[in-house]
């Protein structure tokens, strides 16, 4: 018999740790290769994660709604062949226990008993997170420096995971916290003494109304992570919009001339998604500095654009797939994968990797009629743009002949960008540069 360990996997670039929603298997249960043993939620995506190898499950070393850092052995696989592996956990019998430890020193021994000296914590376990045995997540560590709170601080911070360590909503909520108690670190609440504190200190909520006039409704667990989500990024980046209209008219008949052809043809349809994508992905290349993410003082310029776009979900929430590498398909291949993501999304099939590693997103406000928007960008991105609806307005036009009065598309534009590292002119011009591509749009362009 072999005892293999099954790790939290990594679920995307970003995610350092994932809860357990539900464990699909019990100790004791068969289980083949590739078969999904558990449920995992990340702050991007539900999924679940399949057995590395076949066997049965021998231990589950993590309980549901725990916090797993990413990496750290979750359960152990026994398989019918192999020696044993042991897992970090594995517990001490008391025979390993007596045969490596030495007898203690009795008054009667010539050697005076002296503790051995502390080992001094080395200079870099700071940066690595790791003070007085308390582990300490990439993310909240960054969210720490970000704030200015020091490691001394950070130790007081109370942690909900897996062994008390600090979760990104513990130290969310300590922030939160910290903002009306500057004046001293934040501590736990002391326990209640007999004297009843003045009534000034106690804080209560509001009323909520219990009239059949209004109904409560709490919010889901993707809805929470928007919400929070949405707030970091306006804290964190300094968000301006810069608006451009566009003349869409070639792209809208190119369209209208096409979509038929193409439902019989592929069994899909052709919307106007993949042609504003393409736009970007071209833009992107002209000024590959918009395609960056900020680290502290440090700007990291990705070679790959990976483009999100928004799709909404029959439940009212948004989730973001991505196109990887969308400057290196053609507009069919764009196509294939955008009606593709789509309809994964909206039927709850999507997994961690595609919602991994986007460097820019898209957000097409005018499929619910807004003419335009001013979106918020989804972090670490610099950047966002909302396409508009698309509107017939009289238009001149110019001709050789002299200038014409004619009937156009009209589409706008809203680019929202972080200027901290985005400034005003390479915020516009991007802009400008995508409307530049889809007024140019050939009509001879074949799909």
């Amino acid at each position: 018999m072999a005892l293999v360990e099954m790790l939290m996997p990594k679920m995307g670039e970003s995610i350092m740790e994932g809860t357990i929603l539900k464990w699909l298997k019990k100790v004791g249960d068969p289980i083949e290769e590739d078969e999904s043993v558990l449920e995992v939620a990340t702050d991007k995506v539900d999924t679940e994660v399949p057995a590395i190898q076949a066997g049965t499950l021998h231990e589950l070393l993590a309980q549901e709604g725990d916090v797993v850092a990413v990496g750290k052995v979750i359960a152990i696989i026994q398989t019918a062949e192999g020696e044993n592996i042991q897992h970090p956990d594995a517990h001490i019998t008391q025979a390993n226990l007596g045969a490596n430890l030495q007898p203690a020193p009795t008054p009667d021994n010539d050697v005076p008993a002296v503790a051995p000296p502390m080992p001094t914590p080395a200079p870099a376990a700071e940066r690595l997170g790791v003070t007085e045995g308390r582990f300490y997540s990439p993310l909240v560590m960054n969210i720490a420096r970000q704030e200015g709170i020091a490691m001394r601080e950070l130790d007081q911070v109370p942690g909900s995971g897996l062994e008390g360590r600090v979760t990104k909503h513990d130290i969310m909520a300590y922030l939160e916290n910290r903002k009306t108690q500057r004046a001293e670190p934040y501590k736990a609440p002391a326990p209640a003494e007999d004297t009843p504190a003045p009534a000034v200190a106690a804080t209560t909520k509001p009323a909520v109304s219990v009239s059949g006039q209004n109904e409560i409704i709490e919010m889901d667990r993707m809805r929470k992570m928007i919400a929070q989500r949405m707030v970091e990024s306006k804290r964190i980046s300094a968000h301006v919009t810069s608006f451009v209209e566009a003349d869409v008219t070639n792209m809208v008949l190119w369209r209208n001339r096409n979509k038929d052809q193409y439902q019989k043809r592929e069994g899909e349809k052709l919307t106007f998604t993949p042609i504003l994508i393409e736009a970007v992905a071209k833009a992107i290349k002209d000024f590959p500095m918009i395609n960056v993410s900020v680290e502290g003082d440090t700007i990291i310029k990705k070679r790959d654009i990976n483009i999100g776009m928004a799709v909404a979900l029959p439940s009212g929430n948004l989730i973001v797939p991505v196109i990887k590498k969308a400057d290196q398909v053609n507009l069919n291949g764009l196509t294939k994968r955008v009606n593709d993501l789509a309809n994964r999304a909206r039927t709850n099939k999507l997994g961690a990797d595609d919602l991994a590693d986007g460097t820019y997103t898209i957000s097409n406000v005018g499929t619910f009629g807004n003419i335009m928007g001013t979106p918020i960008i989804l972090q670490p991105q610099v950047a966002i743009m909302a396409f508009g609806a698309i509107k017939k307005k009289p238009a001149v036009i110019e001709t050789p002949e002299g200038d014409l009065i004619g009937i156009r598309h009209f589409m706008f534009l809203s680019h929202s960008y972080d200027h901290r590292v985005v400034d005003g002119s390479l915020g516009g011009m991007f802009v400008q540069r995508v409307a530049h591509y889809l007024e140019t749009f050939d009509l001879n362009t074949t799909i």
